[in-house]
């Protein structure tokens, strides 16, 4: 039972790695993708960001229909799991992340998406930070060193995007897009330790069902809260208006909206399910390591130019990749086996 346990556990962590990398490159571009053919709704970019969450009703029914072909006709499959603390605490959560949404997008729509490696070169480092106070994450010779080495990949672009400046952008609306985007990434490296710790204070059971009830809290709130925005910014009513003079056509900008919302949820996504499977903190290499695979599609889509340090950059973050998972597995055969401990180098 154990051994099937933990071979779940394995696979969950491989899809949600998997839709955290997507979320983590994709949404980036597409958010960019917006603001560069004419759409000026920093409010409507925030609110996409976590505005898809309906679908987590698909996999959430998926899995009632399931519980109750599993039970008897003397017992009733339990429809919600998640208690009013928890509820509460994650809807806590939720409007922080709504908060971090948009100050993400004002961020966004100001710098050219190479310049995003300011966000995961800090954001790493606040999740080590956040998560050493928090939770207590042990960090061994391994782990500090992939997250040096994925810190100095990102921080080495952050320092060589000039080139990369918007033509037209005042220097303050630059400084002001950076020194949001440096906000959204303190906050941001402070949410994933916080779920974490909430997964570990609560008294119930975490299983992966409860997890997608999490993520369609603390999402509903988010986009609760970033609703409240473009109410006050008027954006509903000027969504058509932007929708007729969009670049790539009217019919685009609503396939860009919903292309955006649906990337974005998988990014939310995979990032809590990577903390139920693993750590916050491995949530948060997943994220920096895939920061060379935006910078390469910039390059591709957007015509960004790809200098030395972005192939530097690509070199330091694969180096900080392996460097963890090697000390992973270096401790995963310690356990298994205690007599290899001082025979592995």
């Amino acid at each position: 039972m154990a051994e099937q346990e933990t071979n779940t556990k394995r696979i969950l962590l491989i899809i949600n790695c998997t839709l955290l990398s997507i979320g983590t490159s994709g949404g980036p571009l597409i958010m960019r993708l917006y603001f560069l053919h004419g759409g000026h709704r920093v409010w409507l970019s925030s609110f996409l960001e976590t505005a898809g969450f309906p679908i987590m009703l698909i996999p959430l029914a998926i899995s009632y229909i399931r519980r109750r072909r599993a039970t008897t006709t003397t017992t009733k499959a339990k429809m919600i799991f998640i208690r009013p603390p928890m509820f509460l605490a994650f809807a806590v959560i939720g409007l922080l992340t709504g908060l971090d949404d948009y100050i993400y997008a004002y961020g966004v729509a100001r710098l050219p998406v190479s310049t995003s490696s300011l966000i995961i070169a800090c954001q790493l480092a606040f999740t080590a930070v956040f998560a050493f106070l928090l939770v207590r994450q042990k960090f061994r010779a391994y782990s500090v060193n992939a997250i040096v080495l994925l810190t100095l990949g990102a921080g080495v672009l952050a320092l060589h995007t000039n080139g990369d400046r918007p033509a037209g952008e005042s220097t303050k609306q630059y400084v002001r897009g950076l020194v949001m985007t440096l906000a959204a990434a303190a906050l941001y490296g402070f949410v994933l330790p916080l779920v974490e710790l909430a997964y570990k204070k609560t008294d119930q059971a975490i299983t992966y069902t409860l997890v997608l009830e999490i993520q369609l809290v603390m999402s509903m709130f988010a986009t609760l809260f970033n609703i409240v925005g473009m109410v006050i910014n008027n954006d509903f009513k000027v969504i058509s208006r932007e929708a007729k003079n969009f670049g790539l056509g009217e019919a685009n900008y609503y396939v860009v909206l919903v292309g955006s919302a649906i990337i974005w949820q998988a990014f939310f996504l995979g990032a809590i399910g990577v903390i139920f499977c693993a750590s916050s903190l491995l949530s948060g290499i997943i994220i920096a390591v895939m920061l060379p695979v935006t910078e390469v599609l910039g390059v591709i889509f957007y015509k960004e130019k790809f200098r030395a340090e972005k192939g530097l950059s690509l070199v330091l973050s694969l180096w900080g990749f392996v460097s963890y998972f090697y000390g992973e597995f270096k401790e995963t055969k310690k356990r298994k086996n205690p007599t290899l401990e001082t025979q592995l180098p």
